[in-house]
C-alpha cells in the first residue's frame, strides 16, 4: 500500500498487514503531531486512513481521543436480548474500523521508527514471525501485540493450577477462572480414578490439559485448530514440567483412540469470529460444540465421561436454547450424568455502562458431565 501527502504525491509504500483480515484502506494520508482529533476522526469515519509520522505517545493520545468520539454514540438497546447483542456487536465493529484507520509503519526488522517509540521488534516477531520487509499495521493492533507480549512474559496466575500460564498473541487468555475451577473440583470418572488418558479439545493455552495432568491423569492429549494455540500449549506444558505427560496436536478436533475423560470448553457464543482472539469466544454455527457432542461416544472408554464446560450466555441472549443443547446431546447418543454451575466473578458483570449488563449479571457457567446412553 502507499501513503500520499497532499498534494505532493507518494510518501512511502509498504506491505499491508492486518490480523483480522481487514482490507487495505483505499486512501491514506500522512498525519503527525499537528493533526487534530476532530480531523482524524472525520477522515477515519469517511474511510481515509492516517499514516502516523509524529511522536509515538502523541499517536496513542490521538487514538484515545478518537475512541472517545466514537463512544459518544453508544450502542442502542434492541427489542430483545438477541437484537441488543447484534446492535452491540455492530457498534463494536464500527469502533474497531474507525480506530483501525490510524496506522504506523514497521521497518524491515519490525522496528518502529517514531520519536519516543518503544522497541517493538521482539513483540512483533512473536506475533507475526520473521519480518518480510517493511509493513504497515494499525496502531490499535500494534498496541494489542505489545500487550500480549507483556502477558506472555509475566504470565497469568491460575490459582487452581498453583502456577502461571503464559498466553501467546492470538490465544484466548484464562482470565476468567470459573471454568478452570469447575474442572479442578469435578470428581473424576468413577471407572478409573484418575483416568489413564484424557483428551482436552480446543486446549488454547493448555491450562485445562495442565490441570488434568496435575490431578493425576497419566496422559493428556490436547488438540487445537490454531497453530498459535498448539505452540502456546506446548510452551506452557514445557514451562510446567509436563511435556512428558501432555501431548499437543492439531488441527483435528479429536485425536485418534479413546479416553476415560474428554474435556471440551468450546467458544460460548454462536457467531462468526472477526479476529484470532475472538475464536475463543465465537463458535460459527456452534460447529465445535456439536462436533464435540457428535464424536464423544466414539472416543470414550467404557464408563468414561465427557465434560462440557459452557456458559448459558447464549441462552440468555436468545442465540441458542437449552432445548437445542439437550436435543444435540440426545441425538449424539449421550445422557447427562450431572451438572454443576457457578456464577462468574469477573468485574465486567458489574459494568453498568454495558448495554448487556442485565444479561451478563445472571450468567452461569456449568460443567456438564456426559456419558454414553446405555453405557
Amino acid at each position: 500500500m502507499s501513503a500520499r501527502t497532499e498534494p505532493s504525491g507518494i510518501l512511502t509504500s509498504a506491505r499491508w498487514h492486518s490480523e483480522n483480515g481487514a482490507p487495505p484502506p483505499r486512501r491514506v494520508v500522512v498525519a503527525d503531531d499537528r493533526t487534530r482529533a476532530d480531523t482524524a476522526f472525520r477522515l477515519a469515519c469517511e474511510g481515509t486512513a492516517l499514516l502516523w509520522q509524529g511522536d509515538y505517545h502523541n499517536a496513542r493520545r490521538l487514538l484515545a481521543a478518537m475512541g472517545r468520539r466514537v463512544d459518544r454514540t453508544p450502542a442502542r438497546v434492541g427489542d430483545s436480548p438477541a437484537e441488543t447483542f447484534r446492535l452491540h456487536r455492530r457498534a463494536r465493529a464500527h469502533r474497531a474500523r474507525v480506530l483501525g484507520m490510524l496506522l504506523v509503519r514497521l521497518d524491515g526488522d519490525h522496528a518502529l521508527d517514531l520519536r519516543r517509540a518503544p522497541d517493538v521488534r521482539a513483540a512483533c516477531a512473536e506475533a507475526y514471525g520473521p519480518a518480510q520487509g517493511a509493513s504497515v499495521v494499525s496502531l490499535r493492533e500494534l498496541l494489542g501485540v505489545l500487550g500480549a507480549h507483556q502477558w506472555r512474559a509475566k504470565g497469568v496466575p491460575v490459582p487452581a493450577l498453583g502456577a502461571r500460564i503464559h498466553p501467546h498473541y492470538g490465544v484466548f487468555s484464562p482470565v476468567r477462572g470459573e471454568y478452570v475451577d469447575l474442572v479442578a473440583r469435578a470428581p473424576l470418572p468413577a471407572a478409573a480414578r484418575p483416568p489413564r488418558t484424557a483428551f482436552d479439545l480446543g486446549t488454547g493455552t493448555g491450562v485445562l490439559a495442565a490441570l488434568l495432568a496435575r490431578r493425576g491423569v497419566g496422559r493428556v492429549v490436547a488438540t487445537d485448530v490454531s497453530a498459535r494455540a498448539v505452540e502456546c500449549a506446548r510452551d506452557n506444558a514445557e514451562r510446567l514440567g509436563l511435556a512428558g505427560r501432555v501431548r499437543v496436536t492439531g488441527p483435528a478436533l479429536y485425536p485418534s483412540g479413546r479416553a476415560g475423560l474428554v474435556v471440551c470448553n468450546p467458544p460460548w457464543l454462536p457467531g462468526r469470529p472477526t479476529s484470532a482472539v475472538e475464536r475463543g469466544v465465537y463458535d460459527a454455527g456452534s460447529g465445535m460444540l456439536y462436533g464435540f457432542l457428535d464424536g464423544l461416544a466414539d472416543h470414550l472408554e467404557p464408563g468414561g465421561e465427557g465434560w462440557l464446560v459452557l456458559s448459558d450466555l447464549a441462552e440468555r441472549l436468545g442465540l441458542r436454547t437449552r432445548e437445542e443443547l439437550l436435543g444435540a446431546v440426545e441425538r449424539a447418543g449421550l445422557r447427562v450424568l450431572g451438572r454443576v454451575g457457578v456464577r462468574p466473578g469477573h468485574g465486567r458483570v458489574r459494568d453498568v455502562g454495558d448495554v448487556l449488563h442485565e444479561v451478563r449479571v445472571g450468567e452461569v457457567t456449568s460443567l456438564w458431565r456426559l456419558g454414553v446412553r446405555g453405557g
